[in-house]
């Protein structure tokens, strides 16, 4: 994979102290947000850089995110975020890269059911995470009419993204019932 650095964003925390001042940054391999509420942050980095974004995540900071265009945001995770944390080997390198992943309270649905994040809008995706997530009986055969039919609604909106190409499905059981 060629360039994938030019793919990434850039994650930035800053912290200020009475007598230090202190920036940490990432690499961002996925990023799903909308305007400054962040709901998914894959992150990479040295384990002190990743162990820093970790502390600051769950005590609510709000971070500067660089799109790969360019464009920078403030963001926030929000109270409620959680963080998995692991380790990358590379073939011959020396050290493990750290990753860590944080997700919203609202992306892990424990606020409301009738939004599911998406990574694509497939349609046949799309549909089984829906069902999954309502707790439907479905067959694939209806994925397509049933997410065209959303997307007349207007229930599908796009999100910026970094990584991928994350849409919101908004829809209650009843509708999707419908």
């Amino acid at each position: 994979m060629e360039n994938a650095h030019l793919r990434m964003g850039i994650l930035e925390y800053d912290r200020q102290t009475e007598k230090t001042a202190s920036r940490v940054r990432v690499r961002v391999s996925h990023y799903i947000g909308e305007e400054e509420t962040a709901h998914l942050v894959s992150v990479f980095g040295n384990d002190s850089d990743v162990g820093a974004i970790t502390a600051a995540v769950y005590e609510q900071a709000r971070f500067r995110l660089t799109f790969p265009d360019g464009i920078m945001q403030e963001v926030t995770l929000g109270e409620g975020a959680i963080c998995c944390r692991g380790s990358i080997s590379i073939p011959g390198g020396k050290q493990t890269v750290r990753h860590m992943i944080a997700l919203s309270e609202e992306i892990r649905g424990l606020n409301s059911l009738s939004r599911t994040f998406l990574l694509r809008p497939d349609a046949t995706e799309a549909w089984t995470a829906i069902v999954h997530r309502l707790g439907l009986p479905a067959i694939p055969d209806w994925a397509e009419a049933t997410m065209r039919m959303l997307a007349e609604n207007n229930r599908i909106t796009p999100l910026e993204g970094i990584g991928c190409s994350p849409v919101v499905v908004s829809a209650s059981t009843e509708e999707v019932l419908e």
